[in-house]
């Protein structure tokens, strides 16, 4: 069925000599993987630039259930970036987000809310031109709400406990060791609290916040099923070293 819609890049892959195969997160069928033929001549519509990571795109395709890959009959940039690949820190950051993208929306059917939750933020991450540093963090923690985890903030009170299994604050300590301590689980409900325009006001040190994502990538590994190692994770553990 011919389809228009947006989508979002998660993944390229070099397929012969000008094909690439293409993982879009798309907003009317959710995640699904195209081959796409790219011409040489600078003059194709189809343009290689326009499959970097997160790039928000309109498409036009042949959409068919029954096939693996899929077939792009039109496509062109439907938010194109103003600073994302030219900044370094931004640069990373994407990049990042972009590796947690294609493993946590694996099999992801159609999920609007979700899809415009995920443009939204690179937008406000492309617009920004300071006060980005926590964006990561509070992407993640607050996707988790579309996906079905997110951490429920009712119980908690000073001391207690937060249970990564069950998404619950615990006034002991659970009998598995997926849990945090107290002096951790209040930054649950810290992060919980902020949002891209608020972060700012949230300082935290270069240590801080590399432990926080270690917290929230082990809460998706116990969550999400085969949940990998992030390859991309050590480039972002020194950005603002």
């Amino acid at each position: 069925m011919l389809t228009k819609t947006q989508a979002i890049v998660l993944h390229t892959l070099k397929y012969g000599e000008s094909r690439l195969i293409v993982d879009l997160f798309t907003r009317s069928h959710g995640r699904l993987s195209f081959i796409v033929s790219v011409p040489k001549s600078a003059k194709g519509k189809v343009k290689i630039q326009y499959f970097q990571p997160l790039t928000i795109l309109e498409a036009e395709a042949d959409i068919r259930p029954t096939l693996q890959l899929q077939k792009l009959k039109d496509v062109r940039l439907a938010m194109p970036f103003a600073s994302i690949p030219f900044n370094p820190h931004k640069l990373a950051i994407s990049l990042f987000v972009e590796e947690f993208l294609y493993v946590a929306l694996r099999g992801e059917q159609q999920n609007e809310p979700l899809f415009d939750y995920v443009v939204s933020s690179i937008g406000w991450l492309d617009s920004q031109e300071t006060d980005f540093s926590n964006f990561h963090l509070v992407f993640l923690m607050r996707m988790s709400r579309f996906l079905g985890f997110y951490p429920n903030l009712e119980g908690y009170a000073k001391g207690c406990y937060f249970d990564l299994r069950e998404s619950v604050f615990a006034d002991s300590a659970p009998l598995h060791h997926d849990y945090l301590p107290p002096q951790e689980a209040k930054k649950i409900l810290l992060m919980m609290r902020m949002d891209y325009p608020t972060m700012r006001l949230y300082r935290m040190s270069h240590g801080e916040r590399n432990r926080l994502l270690e917290v929230v990538l082990r809460y998706y590994q116990l969550h999400l099923p085969d949940f990998p190692e992030m390859k991309s994770l050590s480039v972002l553990k020194d950005l603002y070293a």
